[in-house]
């Protein structure tokens, strides 16, 4: 049983890498991989059934505070989601490291957003262009018609990390 855990945190971090590609693509947040990652999480914590016990009212108290940001409009559905189904499985100073790491990166992400009104409008990519280069356009592109930023890519980041620490 001991393989259960490694596999489980490799396959959360592949699912977490795929998740923020999406989210920078379609700005969706998909319930089958929340929901995969939630088992996961707690695929990786079943030898203790008191951890996984504490996990889980981390993630409830977890999705209450996120819920009334939903409410108020400060953060989206799929990132709340998101963030509850990656605290299923971690202990709460995981969570709070997850927390942690994911507004780092979510302040990142806000700063390249916020360069990019600086710079030029781009031409549409032609084809054959970098991938570089066709995101900088959509992204730019998306910027100017005030989308909202991919903060999932953030929250990958904030769990990734977390996982390779091993939410400690």
């Amino acid at each position: 049983m001991s393989w259960i855990a490694p596999t489980a945190s490799i396959l959360e971090i592949l699912l977490l890498l795929y998740v923020a590609t999406m989210d920078v693509a379609t700005r969706l947040i998909r319930n089958e991989f929340c929901l995969a990652l939630a088992l996961l999480g707690i695929a990786g914590q079943l030898p203790s059934t008191i951890q996984v016990a504490v996990s889980l009212i981390a993630a409830a108290i977890l999705f209450l505070l996120l819920f009334v940001l939903y409410a108020r409009g400060g953060i989206g559905g799929g990132d709340v989601k998101l963030l509850v189904a990656l605290a299923v499985g971690l202990p709460p100073s995981g969570v709070m490291q997850l927390l942690t790491v994911t507004v780092l990166a979510g302040g990142v992400l806000a700063l390249v957003h916020l360069m990019m009104r600086h710079l030029p409008y781009p031409r549409l990519a032609p084809a054959g262009s970098s991938l570089a280069r066709r995101i900088y356009a959509i992204e730019r592109w998306r910027h100017l018609r005030h989308a909202p930023l991919p903060y999932g890519a953030a929250i990958a980041c904030g769990g990734i990390w977390t996982i390779l620490s091993k939410g400690s």
